[in-house]
């Protein structure tokens, strides 16, 4: 159960009654709660039978649902607790990547984006996953890292020695710092020298956040140990704060897919220039930057949705994808037999408790959404989706073109804005997108003549 977000009974979850003594494993254990996530034609329901049908399949209050996100997550007040000089909020839309399956378990993932596509994209590459067994993730740990930045260390090498030797009581002073977080098995693991040259020596402390993000929590270590860090290297103190470069808080992902999912005729070539557009961008990093650019549509938008950092997040992704000196894609393709089998890795530190979770509506129903309490489940699914989103990008890249699908369903957000409403928004759509004239011009021309005929009259 997250905290402030009613969930339901078991019972009421999976459709029939929990055997006693097992309520509690049930609620709290993400494994055992049964959500498929199979939504088949889900796209075709209203935005209240949408928002039935998932309050009812993740066994929340629909009523307490509908308050949240269609306030927008959160109100005017609670954002003026949360940043300065709040005069509002800014509203996205908030949707569900349904048919996602990681490590045996079904899960509706929220996703919080503004482009049109990545939903659906994550949606359908997350259907043909599935058909093989979905997602397989794996995660480091919950370790953090912070920095203490030296300068002027005449000897780099006495000032290693003399640090290291010292190290069980810096951890303990560093322990010290955050207690709360010792007290729940986390803290200060382990203390790492390194010399950057021209008397610059750097301090990594190496903290097991749990299942917080852990900026503060690390930043209180760094400052804490500073200054005794500087007097045994015997150099000027500088910077003590985290480095988003958290690779000791990987995630890796692997999928399969048969190629009769990716098409039913052409699937292995469709397979075959797949593997070829993620061997572009292994050579290239221009290519590599959009590649990434896909991954992170999904990985982002889960990161929204549940109050996360995804600026960190980004940071972190492509610092590790040029950590050979060369930016590379962070995700590798290859044919596997009759299938596809795909990979991905990269440092991924998301937090379940603490931060913006605290106050923010929104982002505490994602977290009762997906039915996770552990930082490392979270961050495995966000991975997952993010696979599916590259995924689905290769696929529309090697087949009809990435434009095509997403200027379909771009085609909405034209018809509204040329004055669309109610089901004039699908109709008009689908006519421009039928027509190739996906244009508010275009769009205006196709209202008017579905009005005129539904008025009798003769459009001009």
């Amino acid at each position: 159960m997250v905290e402030g977000i009613h969930v339901k009974p078991p019972e009421v979850v999976s459709g029939r009654r929990a055997a006693p003594g097992r309520a509690a494993r049930v609620l709290c254990d993400p494994l055992v709660t049964e959500r498929s996530s199979r939504l088949p034609g889900f796209y075709r329901l209203s935005l209240e039978e949408r928002r039935q049908l998932i309050a009812e399949r993740a066994g929340l209050d629909v009523d307490e649902l509908v308050a949240i996100v269609g306030a927008g997550g959160l109100d005017a007040t609670t954002a003026d607790k949360v940043v300065e000089n709040v005069i509002g909020t800014y509203g996205l839309p908030f949707g569900v990547a349904s048919n996602v399956r990681v490590n045996g378990r079904d899960v509706l993932v929220p996703m919080v984006v503004e482009e049109p596509s990545v939903i659906a994209a994550a949606s359908n590459a997350a259907r043909m996953v599935r058909g093989s067994g979905g997602f397989v993730a794996t995660a480091t740990g919950s370790v953090m890292t912070t920095q203490v930045q030296l300068s002027g260390v005449r000897d780099a090498a006495a000032a290693r020695v003399a640090l290291e030797a010292r190290a069980a009581e810096l951890l303990a002073a560093g322990a010290a710092a955050v207690e709360g977080l010792v007290a729940r098995g986390g803290g200060p693991r382990e203390i790492e020298v390194r010399d950057l040259g021209e008397g610059f020596l750097v301090v990594h402390v190496h903290v097991d956040c749990l299942d917080a993000m852990g900026a503060n929590l690390v930043n209180s270590v760094a400052e804490a140990l500073g200054p005794e860090i500087a007097r045994l290297a015997g150099g000027q103190l500088g910077l003590r704060i985290l480095t988003n470069l958290s690779d000791r808080r990987r995630v890796r992902v692997t999928c399969r897919v048969a190629t009769t999912e990716l098409a039913e005729a052409e699937g292995p070539a469709v397979a075959d220039a797949i593997v070829l557009a993620a061997r572009f961008a292994e050579l290239d990093p221009y290519r590599a930057a959009t590649h990434n650019k896909g991954i992170m549509n999904g990985v982002d938008a889960v990161v929204l949705a549940t109050g996360n950092d995804f600026r960190a997040v980004e940071a972190g992704a492509h610092a590790y994808a040029a950590r050979s000196g060369r930016y590379a894609p962070l995700s590798r393709w290859w044919r596997d037999g009759d299938a596809l089998a795909g990979e991905l890795e990269l440092p991924l530190a998301l937090g379940t408790v603490g931060g913006t979770l605290r106050v923010h509506p929104g982002a505490r129903l994602a977290l009762a959404l997906l039915g996770v309490s552990r930082s490392t489940e979270l961050a495995m699914i966000a991975a997952s989706v993010g696979l599916a989103s590259n995924l689905a990008a290769l696929r529309a890249l090697a087949t009809e073109g990435i434009q095509r699908g997403h200027m379909s369903l771009h085609a909405r957000s034209v018809a509204a804005a040329a004055g669309a409403t109610g089901d004039e928004v699908e109709r008009v759509a689908r006519s421009i997108a039928e027509a190739g004239a996906i244009t508010l011009e275009g769009a205006a021309r196709a209202l008017s003549a579905l009005r005129d005929a539904g008025a009798g009259r003769t459009p001009p």
